[in-house]
């Protein structure tokens, strides 16, 4: 093996190994707020039951509600995402999969089945979402940045920019799906499972864009 090819490894060694302490805080830090709500423990109580340090925890997190709100890598295992990468591998670069959208249901399944819990501490979470705004304030606030990775992910596999209209109508409407059925699952009275609410939402929209729709002449004199 080369010196770089080493490098390399221990590089992403090193990060996998950030990664999964990055995720253990968050899986704690929501299990205990479940639990005892927001101010019902201790960001010390976190590292001892993660097994790092006080400064360890705000090298990754400023605050336990960022610690709540977690990082959108950390919530995808690296097999989803090679799966959903490996999806695009036999069209051209540049042209967009026949497979895009199914594989984005299979990714979004996926996900939605690694960051399943238990139904009673999602009510006892929803509860403090309800009492702490400053949780959705900051939820609302991280939409931005994980639409963002979300976009350069489909853009990767599909070898396109970033800004390419079909990523960044892909990248909405999932958003959009993925929110509208978190907010139905976020409901108290809610009896359905997360990944049956999405599947819902993804079939109302594939029936209504799937409809025949005659395309006005533009200025331009094109349909």
């Amino acid at each position: 093996m080369s010196e770089s090819a080493k490098n390399d490894d221990g590089g992403g060694l090193r990060e996998r190994k950030r990664a999964a302490t990055r995720a253990a805080i968050t899986r704690e830090a929501r299990a205990l707020t479940a639990k005892n709500g927001l101010h019902g423990y201790t960001i010390e109580e976190v590292c001892e039951r993660v097994g790092v340090s006080r400064r360890t925890f705000f090298n990754y997190f400023p605050s336990k509600e960022d610690a709540l709100i977690g990082h959108f890598d950390d919530e995808v295992s690296e097999e989803l995402v090679q799966a959903f990468i490996a999806g695009g591998a036999d069209s051209p670069a540049g042209d967009i999969s026949p497979t895009l959208l199914q594989d984005l249901v299979t990714f979004m399944l996926g996900i939605s089945a690694e960051m399943s819990m238990p139904r009673a501490d999602v009510l006892q979470l929803i509860e403090v979402i309800h009492k702490e705004p400053q949780i959705m304030a900051k939820m609302v606030g991280a939409t931005a940045d994980r639409d963002a990775e979300f976009a350069a992910l489909i853009a990767r596999r599909e070898r396109v920019s970033a800004d390419h209209p079909v990523v960044n109508l892909a990248t909405q409407m999932m958003g959009i799906i993925s929110r509208r059925s978190g907010g139905q699952y976020f409901d108290t009275t809610c009896t359905v499972d997360y990944a049956e609410l999405l599947l819902t939402n993804i079939r109302a929209a594939v029936e209504l864009f799937s409809q025949d729709i005659n395309f006005p002449t533009t200025s331009q004199g094109k349909s």
